[in-house]
């Protein structure tokens, strides 16, 4: 007789990947995009990092969270797509199960860790257009690094939650995940149990995480809006871009997070795009919509390259 398999054993040591399409010449379409994607993504990032760090005019509470934010994206891109990059070229498309349990932690981790962000980019952004004259009292550095301690152990609990949750489930039969990354949602669906429970834990975790961090952001941003009606000043119009931009980045990033996690564990024919989008695109999009709109980083980057230019020049 075959031996069970008892709730908390897992029978595979890998899974397959199906990837976003089997098709090879899409895959190689797909390959090169990512390319261009993750290059720009690492370029693009690391050189805010660069900027802020170079710059001192840029050493305040907005651009210190702003660092940390690209920061959270390079990490978040490289978790899921050197992988993909690679298994473009393999017929299988193996994880093992302990590099598929990595990926989900590590996903999760950057994810969470830059919902609490973007919620205390959003603090930050009220105190100073609010309550400008206490800003640097209230913002103080202290409290910015306490800030970031809270957001990333914040992010660590929720993801050590999150994948506990996934892999004490028994694993003995199917083996495909139906994307081109590890994550929760996918792989819970493999689980030979019923997962009916696991499933509302996870949807009241990080969907309700996600959403109530949403109210948070739009109230926010709300408030600041309507205090900046009241200003007719020039000052007023680099508030807006800010916020604008702030905007855009809550947007892009939360809507994925919502769409996928507040939700039972099942496939809809858009959850691919959502899933490229989310690891390819919204890392690339950040620090474009952050040099773009905003002016000071702008002429930091000017300087940072005019500099490197006349050096080399000499």
């Amino acid at each position: 007789m075959e031996e069970a398999i008892l709730p908390n054993q897992t029978s595979l040591t890998y899974f397959r990947l199906r990837g976003l399409s089997t098709n090879p010449k899409v895959q190689m379409a797909v390959f090169a995009m990512f390319l261009i994607f993750y290059t720009l993504i690492l370029m693009g990032n690391i050189l805010i990092v660069i900027t802020i760090i170079y710059d001192r005019r840029l050493h305040t509470p907005m651009y210190f969270f702003l660092s940390n934010l690209s920061f959270i994206d390079v990490c978040h891109s490289t978790v899921t797509i050197p992988k993909m990059l690679v298994d473009t070229w393999s017929e299988e498309k193996l994880i093992s199960f302990d590099a598929c349990v990595a990926q989900m932690f590590f996903l999760h981790l950057f994810a969470c860790t830059e919902i609490f962000l973007l919620t205390v980019m959003a603090y930050d952004r009220y105190v100073a257009i609010c309550n400008p004259l206490h800003y640097m009292t209230v913002m103080n550095w202290k409290v910015c690094v306490l800030l970031a301690v809270a957001f990333w152990t914040g992010g660590t609990i929720h993801s050590v939650a999150f994948t506990s949750l996934t892999i004490k489930q028994p694993y003995c039969g199917p083996d495909e995940v139906d994307n081109f990354f590890c994550d929760v949602p996918q792989v819970i669906k493999l689980a030979c149990t019923d997962t009916h429970i696991t499933e509302i834990l996870i949807v009241s975790n990080s969907g309700v995480i996600s959403v109530v961090c949403f109210v948070i952001l739009v109230a926010s941003y709300a408030v600041i809006l309507t205090s900046l009606r009241k200003r007719i000043s020039a000052g007023r119009r680099k508030a807006l871009s800010t916020c604008a931009a702030h905007i855009t980045v809550v947007a892009l990033f939360l809507g994925h997070c919502i769409f996928i996690y507040s939700r039972p564990a099942i496939s809809l024919p858009g959850d691919k795009v959502v899933s490229a989008f989310f690891t390819a695109v919204a890392p690339l999009l950040n620090p474009i919509i952050y040099t773009l709109r905003n002016e000071d980083m702008k002429n930091a980057l000017n300087k940072l390259t005019g500099r490197k230019v006349g050096k080399e020049e000499k």
